[in-house]
């Protein structure tokens, strides 16, 4: 039996923090309803191409962003605005045992699904509201996305080459952080629940959690006063560690202690490197980072990556290979740990599709793929007999 088997998810969010929290709640076990707008249903639907194909070769009406994040998930058309839907929604969230939702903040209420409208008939109910700057502070009122939470929240500072512009992360990490903190606060909030009987409103905002994973370099800077500086693929408290150039590609060095780097100098056939007293230390490799990673790097360029990859293996140095996603998804650790998976999936001319698989592994209650990313409003009929009584 799943983990969350016998838990149901009220799911009122769209794009990717709030659909990869109830996601990964589904692929745990819960029971989650995905609430769409009727005809249009979640906004990254028609976030295309690429979109599945169907049996003719042409495009469906399902993007691959869309499937990244909606499996094992039921979809209800329900229209919010009206009095029909917004009674429908309350029904539904009276048989839930969390409701999330992604509105920009005073939408819900207009329509009677704020937390305050819900909490006391359903004193037992968890409701967990994201947005880019939470419920309260002077940009309450903003809409969330993840690359304004990005630049907002300093990330984008960090990010990208000294002398460049600033850069987001490759994917809407952002998004994807808030959904896993909010999967973590609904998961202690029911525990709480299940103790006392009571639920509660979780405020979560796209801004507060990329700040709270500025980890070390925030902390950097609250402890020292300076505005770290963008590296590229430098680390600011490690050195060697970043992406070198070789003969015949890139590959990554991750010095992590003085040892380490000794053996990395016995590999570059330049030993002088590790009993230099500028370099003898992280602290003192830190310092003179310039011109160590210039030499060093002039080294690296001398071999090919086999060579750099190989002898930093036999050596205990950790390094790797930098993979695009074509190798990185047909790599052997990729093929032992099961990290794609074929789900069916009925608009698809194969019969399925290509996904990325859960990373939890778990001994006892192993994640399950039950339910395709669900054509919009494919369950209404469905869930509402279910629920709510054939008569509705």
């Amino acid at each position: 039996m799943p983990a969350l088997d016998g838990l149901r998810i009220l799911d009122l969010t769209r794009i990717l923090a709030g659909p990869t929290c109830t996601q990964l709640l589904g692929d745990l076990g819960a029971d989650v309803i995905k609430i769409e707008r009727p005809g249009h249903g979640d906004d990254t639907r028609s976030w295309g191409p690429p979109f599945v194909r169907d049996g003719d070769g042409g495009d469906t009406s399902e993007s691959a962003y869309y499937l990244c994040a909606n499996r094992n998930k039921r979809s209800v058309a329900v229209d919010l605005a009206s009095a029909e839907g917004a009674d429908l929604v309350r029904r539904l969230a009276a048989r839930s045992d969390v409701l999330i939702e992604n509105f920009k903040v005073g939408t819900l209420p207009r329509y009677g699904l704020g937390y305050d409208d819900l909490k006391e008939d359903l004193p037992g109910l968890v409701y967990c509201s994201i947005t880019g700057f939470g419920q309260t502070g002077p940009n309450a009122h903003r809409a969330g996305y993840d690359l304004l939470a990005q630049g907002y929240g300093g990330i984008m500072s960090l990010t990208g080459e000294p002398d460049g512009e600033p850069m987001k992360v490759g994917v809407g990490i952002a998004d994807i952080v808030c959904g896993m903190y909010a999967a973590t606060a609904i998961l202690a909030a029911l525990r709480h629940r299940d103790r006392t009987g009571n639920g509660q409103h979780i405020d979560l905002a796209l801004v507060d959690t990329q700040m709270a994973w500025l980890v070390n370099e925030g902390t950097n800077y609250l402890t020292s006063g300076e505005v770290p500086r963008r590296r590229g693929n430098e680390h600011p408290n490690i050195v060697p560690y970043g992406v070198f150039e070789t003969a015949d590609g890139h590959v990554i060095v991750a010095v992590g202690n003085d040892a380490q780097y000794e053996r990395f100098c016995e590999l570059l056939g330049a030993p002088e490197l590790a009993t230099d007293e500028r370099y003898r230390t992280n602290a003192g490799r830190l310092a003179h980072r310039d011109e160590l990673v210039a030499e060093l790097s002039h080294r690296v360029r001398k071999l090919s990556s086999a060579d750099v990859l190989g002898g930093l293996e036999a050596r205990g140095v950790p390094g790797g290979p930098i993979h695009d996603l074509e190798q990185a998804l047909a790599s052997d650790q990729v093929r032992a740990r099961g990290m794609t998976i074929d789900i069916p999936h009925p608009l698809a001319g194969s019969g399925s599709v290509k996904v990325i698989a859960n990373p939890i592994r778990m001994s006892g209650t192993p994640v399950a793929y039950r339910r395709s990313p669900p054509v919009c409003g494919a369950d209404t009929d469905e869930v509402i007999a279910e629920l709510l009584g054939d008569d509705d």
